[in-house]
């Protein structure tokens, strides 16, 4: 497969319908005739059999996407992305992180409910050539978390590179369900992402464009995959559904819109699965999936094409709409899924999960309102062209940009409080450091089926309440909360709070 079409997002030029719907053609041709890979699978480090003693090596390398071109990438302990890491509810685990980069970086742990020192937010920088060594308490039910860089300035072009990987809470509850967990065999993490290539190489796009609409890419990788062949049992299967795009939101469903059950959001399990026959994932979002592989017929997951723009920049949002229309349809393909032993028995989807303790939101102690703006104010070309800066470019929250110094908010520790939070010009995963929430509405109605469960990243654009409880202590460093679209977190739409 040859990939000579240089993207729009290498540019600040806006190209209109026609060309966009035939770049889109051109990409759905490709994929359907390009060869397919098996789906790579990250190593699993489970922290017990290692002594809750896990080591990271933050390095450089090279990573062949596609066979005999090797791109100039990111990874934990590898060329690109990073190892599974299981760990056990009640355990505290030491993870050593060294830096073997020519730059500072940071590990932020997405999803664990840890004191904020522990975060790895923007302010535990692990400089060239030195070791971090956080004791992570493990507190919380079962989930799958997120692990990624979060270094300020630079979370965009470091994620992008390879800097993720997911982080396993395992519990009691969840192992008496019998709920398929064999890693890689019946239980599959599968990390989302969309990069750029030229000529078989991964390239970093750059420019106006991509800080506006986040970095964005035309082939879509599973576990740093394209074109994955997932082999897969003839019985129910467990996806671990993770989006670790910089900035693209996934519609997913099965290409002959088979229905598959929503067991777990970001904050562990649901009370019940959830049949669903599509499902939204935005930046930092997870999900948890049953599949029932049993009539052992080849099928895909599909996406539809990605719309989510800026409303300024109108004429591609346009194109974008009229790309939809005409391939909305066909989808482009995430993972193709061949099930092995022919037809089996269908499998048994459990009536019941984990109960969990709701909130009572009459017991919320502060409202506060959040606005993720995109003004046009400070957008010069020079805060537009480099992976960030601290001038914010037009991106803030509540008509102020991202300051390392400056506190925005000032919680009491244990209390619950209700987050308004709405966004500007196109849709924003809000994503809360440290915390978990439950969504209570959306633009004055009830939540949407996808607002289940308890979250720690939620995609707004309409005013979203959401009731967030505050159980973690931030004294010795603050929490963050900003928008997982990580170019408008690296310029400036992000804050701070304190837990006090």
């Amino acid at each position: 497969m040859k990939f000579n079409r240089r993207s729009f997002l290498a540019g600040a030029g806006v190209i209109g319908a026609g060309a966009f719907t035939s770049y889109y053609a051109d990409w759905t041709a490709a994929d359907a005739a390009a060869e397919r890979q098996p789906l790579r699978m990250p190593p699993l480090i489970d922290a017990r059999k290692e002594g809750n003693a896990v080591a990271l090596r933050v390095q450089a390398g090279t990573t062949e996407f596609f066979p005999g071109r090797a791109s100039a990438s990111l990874g934990y302990s590898g060329s690109y992305l990073g190892p599974s890491i299981r760990v056990y509810q009640g355990d505290d685990v030491e993870i050593a992180v060294t830096n073997t980069l020519n730059e500072d970086t940071t590990v932020h742990w997405h999803g664990l409910l840890i004191p904020a020192e522990l975060d790895g937010g923007p302010h535990r920088i692990i400089t060239a050539g030195n070791v971090w060594r956080p004791v992570l308490p493990i507190r919380q039910p079962a989930a799958t978390l997120f692990y990624h860089s979060h270094v300020h300035g630079r979370t965009g072009v470091q994620v992008y590179s390879g800097l993720a990987g997911l982080l396993l809470v395992t519990d009691e509850a969840e192992r008496a369900l019998a709920l398929p967990s064999e890693y890689g065999v019946d239980d599959l993490p599968v990390v989302i992402q969309d990069r750029q290539f030229e000529d078989g190489l991964m390239v970093v796009p750059q420019g106006m464009m991509t800080m506006m609409q986040g970095r964005r890419g035309n082939t879509i990788l599973s576990n740093g995959t394209p074109n994955a062949t997932a082999r897969v049992p003839n019985r129910l299967v467990r996806l671990r559904l993770v989006n670790g795009s910089n900035a693209r939101i996934y519609d997913l469903s099965f290409s002959d819109n088979r229905t598959f059950h929503w067991i777990a959001s970001e904050g562990g399990l649901l009370d019940r699965p959830i049949s669903v026959s599509s499902l939204t994932l935005a930046p930092g979002e997870r999900a948890e999936v049953l599949v029932d592989f049993s009539n052992g017929q080849a099928v895909s997951l599909k996406t539809a094409p990605d719309t989510n723009m800026p409303m300024m920049m109108g004429p591609l949002a346009k194109a974008r709409n009229f790309a939809k229309e005409i391939l909305g349809g066909q989808g482009e393909t995430v993972l193709q899924f061949d099930p092995v032993g022919g037809h089996g028995a269908p499998s048994k989807i459990p009536e019941r999960v984990v109960e969990r303790p709701r909130a009572d939101p009459s017991k919320a102690n502060t409202r506060r309102r959040f606005v993720l703006n995109m003004g046009m104010g400070g957008m010069g070309m020079g805060g537009m062209m480099g992976g960030g800066t601290d001038s914010g470019g037009g991106m803030v929250i509540n008509g102020r940009p991202f300051d390392m110094n400056r506190i925005d908010e000032k919680v009491r520790l244990g209390d619950t409080e209700i987050w308004e939070v709405s966004g500007e010009m196109m849709f924003h995963p809000f994503h809360i450091h440290g915390v978990q929430f439950e969504v209570l509405s959306r633009n004055g109605g009830k939540p949407i089926l996808r607002d289940a469960g308890t979250r720690d990243t939620v995609v707004i654009r309409e005013p979203v309440e959401l009731l967030v409880h505050f159980n973690q202590p931030a004294e010795i460093a603050p929490f963050m909360y900003h928008c997982h679209i990580l170019e408008h977190e690296d310029n400036g739409m992000m804050g701070q709070f304190r837990t006090i």
